[in-house]
Order: structure tokens, then C-alpha cells, then sequence
């Protein structure tokens, strides 16, 4: 098999999909497509025994279950790059299924510095993987005190994907600081609370922003060395909204971790 070594910033997403009697060439033509359009060159695909079968499925990248689920005997990949040299951007695609479900997994490596997400719900409107911008800057030093003090704080730089849980890869400017005021102020604790847009049922929802803001959490705790009891995680699924579900943007601003000041001294 070709490996071919690259570098750069990393973004792991996978989604699943409801999607009975769908098969896995339906679940990955229209993604292949997208990509293609987008400038991708493809540089290796493969079905099932094409792949190497079950040996392929244990020499690649899988994110765990229950977030990406690989049917042995019934999956596809797609392996790609946009661009030369040190700017080049590769991604690979990894579709299966269950009997209802079918499952996509995208990860992609970009040049440092550049931050994107995805969003994939379904076969039928798989063109929504769209490369956008990962989202403005936080406040910070005094500034980002200031607006932690005076009530709930969105923490607009982080990157999450529509569906997924993870939080992207790289240094994050509001991270930094909340973790630099907490250290500065050993006696205060925060609450995170994830929030999602108004796609899919509400327990769903609850549990993804749950999952959500315990990734922003367990990023402080193992990277920046935020005290474990100086920072609790709560989700509340698509209830408190600040903007439109009705249009693209809205539902990128209401997919969101805030920060809370839980202390009263």
C-alpha cells in the first residue's frame, strides 16, 4: 500500500446518518463530488475488498464508536489533496453503515494556521460540506475578564462541526485566557455549557452540547492546566438560542460553548 507522509493542522469529524436501505456508493458519490468541485485531486479510492478488507479497517485512521462505525464487509474510501508544497491541504473519507445508520468520517490535514469546519446530515444534502471560516476571535487579557465577569461569554474561535463533538485541533485564544484567569483566580470556578443549533431531536441535541462542552473542559484540564474542580460542563441542546434557526448563519452562531462565572464572591 502508498502511504504518503504530511504535516499540518488536524480536523477530525464523523457523523451519522439516518439513512435506512441507503448504500455506502450513495453515501459517498455525492461527498466525492463535493470535493472534486472544491479543487481535490484524488490521489487513491477503494471499496471494501478493493481496500484490502478487513486488514484496511485496523491500518487507518478510525475515530471510535459509537461516533463512526465501520461494517467490515461494506465500506468505501477516498483519499485526496488540493494544492502543492508546503500549502497543500489532504483529506481522506471513510463511509460505512449499519442497518439504519449510515456513518461518514472526514479527516482532513491543512497548513498551519488555516481552520476550517464541515457539516454533513444527510446523503441527500451532503453539498452543506462546505470549507468556512472557523470563527472570530475571542475577547482577551483584561478585556476577556471583564466580559467573563459581566455575564455569559460565548467562546466564538472554537471549531466544532455539525455533529460532532470534538473539538478542533490548534491553540484557541479564548482557551488561553480562560485559563489564565482561572489560574489568577484559584478561588472562582466557571461553567461551560454547549449549545447546538436546531437540527435533529432535542435529546440528541443535549447530549451532543453535553459532549461538547466536556471536550472544551477536558482541553483545559489536560493542556492548560485548569484545576479539574475549578470547571464543571452542562449542555442544553438547541433551548437557548441566540440566533435564527432559519438561515445558515443563525444556526453557525448558535453552535456555541459559553462560559459562565459560577462564583458570587
Amino acid at each position: 500500500m502508498l502511504t504518503r507522509l504530511t504535516e499540518g493542522a488536524i480536523t477530525e469529524s464523523a457523523w451519522r446518518i439516518d439513512a435506512p436501505g441507503v448504500t455506502t456508493l450513495q453515501l459517498m458519490q455525492p461527498l466525492r463530488d463535493k470535493i472534486d468541485a472544491e479543487g481535490f485531486r484524488i490521489l487513491f479510492e477503494c471499496e471494501t475488498v478493493s481496500c484490502g478488507g478487513f486488514d484496511f479497517r485496523y491500518s487507518t485512521q478510525v475515530l471510535p464508536e459509537p461516533d463512526m462505525h465501520v461494517d467490515l464487509g461494506d465500506f468505501r474510501f477516498v483519499a485526496a489533496q488540493r494544492g502543492e508544497g508546503e500549502i497543500a491541504e489532504h483529506l481522506t473519507l471513510l463511509v460505512s453503515r449499519s442497518r439504519e445508520e449510515g456513518f461518514v468520517q472526514l479527516i482532513r490535514v491543512e497548513p498551519v494556521g488555516v481552520r476550517v469546519t464541515a457539516s454533513a446530515k444527510s446523503p441527500t444534502a451532503v453539498d452543506s460540506v462546505d470549507v468556512v471560516p472557523g470563527g472570530s476571535a475571542a475577547p482577551v487579557s483584561g478585556d476577556f475578564a471583564q466580559a467573563l465577569e459581566s455575564g455569559a461569554l460565548a467562546l466564538d474561535d472554537l471549531v466544532f462541526d455539525t455533529g460532532a463533538a470534538m473539538l478542533g485541533q490548534g491553540v484557541f485564544k479564548s482557551l488561553t485566557a480562560l485559563a489564565e484567569y482561572l489560574a489568577a483566580h484559584p478561588d472562582r470556578s466557571v461553567a461551560l455549557v454547549g449549545h447546538t443549533d436546531a437540527s435533529g431531536g432535542l435529546p440528541g441535541n443535549i447530549a451532543l452540547s453535553q459532549r461538547r462542552a466536556e471536550s472544551v473542559r477536558d482541553r483545559l484540564i489536560r493542556d492548560l492546566g485548569v484545576q479539574p474542580a475549578q470547571v464543571v460542563a452542562q449542555g442544553v441542546g438547541y433551548l437557548s438560542p441566540r440566533d435564527s434557526n432559519l438561515t445558515l448563519e443563525g444556526r453557525t452562531r448558535n453552535r456555541r460553548v459559553e462560559v459562565i462565572l459560577t462564583s458570587t464572591q
